[in-house]
């Protein structure tokens, strides 16, 4: 048998995770994913999300999501705060 023809596992590993991803953009967002997609939206990166996907963010454009998530959360609990 040559190196190309062995693993069998392997090959059946790979074409199970290639399957996976191909369904993985198929499942409903949720709640959170809405949430995180309208941010991407007011920071001009929503187009690029629905593109390449959530792994095709740099660490920066991913970082400035989270920060900005991060800044309307502590905003909403401040508002809260204020207004018991």
């Amino acid at each position: 048998m040559t190196a190309a023809g062995s693993g069998g596992a392997a090959d059946e590993v790979q074409s199970r995770s290639k399957a996976q991803k191909a369904t993985k953009k198929d499942k409903p967002l949720t709640p959170h994913d809405r949430y995180k997609l309208s941010i991407a939206d007011e920071l001009g990166l929503g187009e690029k999300v629905r593109r390449v996907g959530w792994g095709g963010l740099s660490a920066a454009e991913t970082g400035r999501i989270g920060g900005y998530m991060t800044k309307k959360a502590r905003a909403k609990d401040k508002a809260a705060q204020d207004h018991a």
